[in-house]
């Protein structure tokens, strides 16, 4: 099975963690990303759990010319796919590849998730 998704472009690293009273938490920008991830889900191809062993590919559209670490984006993406209850967990992704795609001035990241055989 393979599911495509478009997501909105993610908050940084940076904005996505908090030190509260002493705890490291998502931060308000993080928890309100993961809602609009799992709204998009839901439109997108409902709630059901992929299992077994998952190669990722994201495709990443700036949203402008600065310039960002690709590796930047793949926390608060994964942590809300995994929230939206696209996978089980993430510990299950085996494959992963995130690549800048074409154009700037969209902002947006098309992920494809498969199920891939232990093999």
């Amino acid at each position: 099975m393979a599911v495509r998704l478009i997501l909105q472009w993610p908050p940084s690293v940076n904005n996505y963690w908090r030190s509260f009273r002493g705890r490291v938490i998502v931060s308000a920008a993080g928890r309100r990303y993961r809602r609009l991830v799992g709204e998009h889900v839901q439109m997108q191809r409902g709630a059901r759990h992929l299992r077994g062993k998952l190669k990722v590919v994201i495709v990443a559209s700036r949203p402008d010319r600065r310039r960002r670490d690709l590796d930047n984006i793949l926390k608060a993406a994964l942590d809300a796919l995994t929230s939206a209850g696209v996978w089980v967990d993430d510990s299950n992704i085996a494959d992963l590849r995130v690549l800048w795609g074409p154009g700037v001035g969209t902002g947006f990241l098309d992920v494809r998730v498969e199920e891939i055989s232990d093999a």
